[in-house]
């Protein structure tokens, strides 16, 4: 399994789970407040181009369909992450269903279904910033000789 899933995404499986954990400090640094705007916009940038410039060095076959798999691994990583610091994060401002919602539910099913739709966020941003350094990443690649893939 690992080696057919190596060739499809073009590096090993690990490593794939390397590259989407160099986003979590991020998460966590947010989630908690540890860190100021400079901090944050470095901690969201520096693991994109890290991402960006691992596929490229390696001249992996598809650099869309690589990144899109360290982008869905990092939505895990996101949403495990958000759930795990969910109460510091809120810590006296839970989220709560608002309009016509708010107060029809018991609150142990709303936040149950709040925590549900915050993983499937936290799913569709890695999968969309996955994508997006992924056509970045193909583009280049066609783009510079020296990065297509041998």
């Amino acid at each position: 399994m690992s080696g057919k899933l190596r060739r499809s995404i073009g590096i090993p499986p690990l490593t794939v789970l390397g590259l989407a954990a160099l986003g979590v400090p991020r998460v966590v640094a947010h989630d908690l407040s540890l860190v100021g705007p400079l901090v944050n916009g470095l901690l969201v940038f520096v693991p994109i181009a890290i991402w960006i410039a691992y596929v490229l060095w390696k001249r992996v076959p598809n650099p869309f369909v690589t990144l899109l798999a360290v982008g869905v691994v990092y939505g895990v990583l996101l949403g495990v992450t958000h759930q795990i610091l969910w109460t510091e994060g809120f810590a006296s401002d839970p989220p709560r269903l608002g309009g016509n919602l708010a107060g029809a539910l018991p609150p142990a099913v709303e936040a149950l279904v709040l925590r549900i739709f915050a993983f499937g966020s936290s799913l569709f941003t890695g999968a969309l910033m996955g994508a997006g350094t992924g056509a970045a990443g193909w583009l280049l690649a066609r783009l510079v000789p020296a990065f297509r893939p041998q």
